[in-house]
């Protein structure tokens, strides 16, 4: 008596998380086609962007309360400095917020990455500007 309990018990469980893994892929592929669907309208706040946490240059230049880097050039400095003083007042050991913290880190990280390739450009100028200076090392 007690081994068809068990058996029933074992059927029924089986089912159950079958009807699960089911729900669940289907929940997971209509999730799929509204991004590919808002991906394709060119909405990126509900694309992409949104779904694996990047932030836009507006958003990261407001989260630091700085201006928006006009003509590809950005006072870094000033950028660092937001940072540092957001960073130090959101402390979770102050009484911060770790959640605030996490977003201004982001946004240095976000502001950094549009000015690497700016910076980067502004090197190979000023590079080709003064001319080719190899760095030379000497033997011992």
């Amino acid at each position: 008596m007690a081994h068809k309990f068990v058996i029933t018990a074992f059927v029924t469980g089986s089912r159950i998380l079958g009807r699960s893994f089911v729900a669940a892929y289907k929940q997971a592929q209509a999730a799929s086609a509204y991004q590919r669907a808002q991906a394709k309208n060119g909405n990126p706040t509900s694309g992409a962007a949104s779904l694996t946490g990047n932030m836009t240059l507006d958003e990261a230049c407001k989260i630091l309360n700085v201006k928006p880097p006009a003509g590809g050039q950005a006072d870094i400095e000033t950028v660092l400095e937001r940072y540092k003083k957001l960073f130090d007042t959101n402390d979770p050991a102050k009484g911060g917020s770790f959640y605030l913290q996490s977003k201004i880190v982001r946004a240095k990280e976000r502001i950094e990455r549009e000015m690497g390739p700016i910076r980067e450009k502004v090197e190979q100028e000023a590079e080709v500007k003064e001319g080719f200076k190899p760095k030379m090392y000497k033997d011992r």
